[in-house]
């Protein structure tokens, strides 16, 4: 059986006569750039987290970078972040001029491990981007707590998380700003890149409006250097689509992560591969599945030959990235997500995801480690 790693042509042909609808009104109308989709996408996504404002923006990448600017971080400055993540995280505080400061992760969960970052602080220090990995968020109790303290902008890196909950707030709606992502492999994906930043800081809502149409409050006024980075209208249309079918979707995803931990609890896996802890008082929605697994590189090839698709989040750490070698880290600096680098796999998880698909993975995990002697597996330490 072939299962990928997602598959997003399910949905799209379960939504075809919506998605041709949508495209027949966009393109009838021939306005194609920050229409009434934009903004109606904008008052939904913000009245779906609690908060006052949403700004659509070309991506997520830029979602962070422009929430960063619009909060005041300025070249020279040190912002406070996850050296575990995707490479927009660090790049953005980079791409404002600022300084990427590491910290190691929880090994739970995979987040920035809030414990550690009151010790990162400095006198140039003027935010920290927590990212909700893998659909989680992070410990934002204790991270507000911290940045109130010493007067830091928290801005929430929540691109593979919409609608994951920390008690009974939404992942996005704690920091001055929060970034969503819309490309299509996120829970709530659309059909190219696409992102917003959500906030309750009227001030940061108008300054992301501005330098997302090259820093104009009005056309051709321009009051700051800006960037040419919009929410497409025809992508702001699908979305729209799609987003009504959200919770759905995470429903299924959260079903079919229980599945998975079923299967490996009956076929004995749970001694061997470790699966995602859920921290008490969160919603986690799964934008990936990933376990900790011994063998991890030797495990996706096995299941690539027998046609299933995995993928790994993230094989090199940002502290190791040549881009940032310029920053003198070394290898040690974050063992934790050194290690975490070196074990972490994403199985298939999808809202289409079959029951007898869930299985064959599991059953094809199952005969991999058969094939490994008992004290080998039993020696690592998961």
């Amino acid at each position: 059986m072939r299962v990928l790693q997602f598959d997003l042509s399910l949905q799209c042909r379960q939504m075809q006569d919506e998605l041709h609808r949508v495209l027949d009104e966009v393109t009838g109308t021939g306005h194609f750039i920050l229409g009434k989709n934009v903004k109606k996408l904008e008052e939904e996504i913000a009245r779906y987290l609690g908060v006052r404002y949403g700004v659509g923006v070309a991506s997520g990448s830029d979602a962070l970078f422009l929430a960063l600017l619009a909060c005041g971080v300025k070249p020279g400055d040190e912002v406070i972040t996850t050296a575990f993540t995707f490479f927009a995280t660090a790049g953005s505080i980079a791409r404002a001029g600022a300084v990427p400061v590491f910290v190691d992760i929880d090994p739970a969960t995979y987040n920035l491990d809030v414990s550690q970052v009151e010790s990162k602080i400095t006198p140039q220090t003027r935010a920290v981007i927590p990212v909700h990995l893998y659909g989680q968020p992070a410990d934002m109790e204790i991270l507000m707590e911290v940045a109130c303290k010493y007067g830091l902008a928290v801005v929430e890196d929540a691109a593979q998380a919409i609608g994951s909950a920390y008690g009974e707030r939404k992942a996005g709606s704690f920091g001055r700003a929060g970034c969503l992502s819309f490309f299509p492999t996120k829970n709530l994906g659309g059909f190219g890149d696409g992102g917003m930043v959500v906030t309750d800081d009227p001030d940061v809502a108008e300054k992301v409006r501005m330098l997302r149409v090259h820093g104009a409050g009005k056309k051709y006024y321009h009051e700051c250097l800006g960037y040419n980075s919009r929410l497409d209208e025809l992508q702001a249309a699908f979305l729209r689509v799609r987003f009504p079918h959200l919770e759905a979707w995470t429903d299924a995803r959260r079903e079919r992560a229980v599945r998975y931990g079923e299967l490996f609890r009956q076929k004995g896996l749970d001694q061997v591969v470790k699966e995602p802890y859920v921290a008490p008082g969160c919603l986690h929605v799964f934008n990936q599945y990933t376990v900790r697994a011994p063998f991890r590189d030797e495990l996706r090839a096995f299941l690539a030959a027998h046609g299933v698709g995995t993928a790994v989040y993230y094989p090199i750490p940002m502290h190791l990235q040549p881009a940032f070698a310029y920053l003198n880290y070394r290898r040690g600096a974050f063992p934790e997500v050194e290690r975490a680098s070196a074990e972490v796999i994403s199985l298939p998880l999808y809202p289409e995801l079959t029951a007898q698909e869930q299985e064959c993975v599991a059953g094809l995990i199952k005969k991999f480690y058969g094939r490994i002697s008992g004290p080998a597996v039993e020696s690592v330490n998961l």
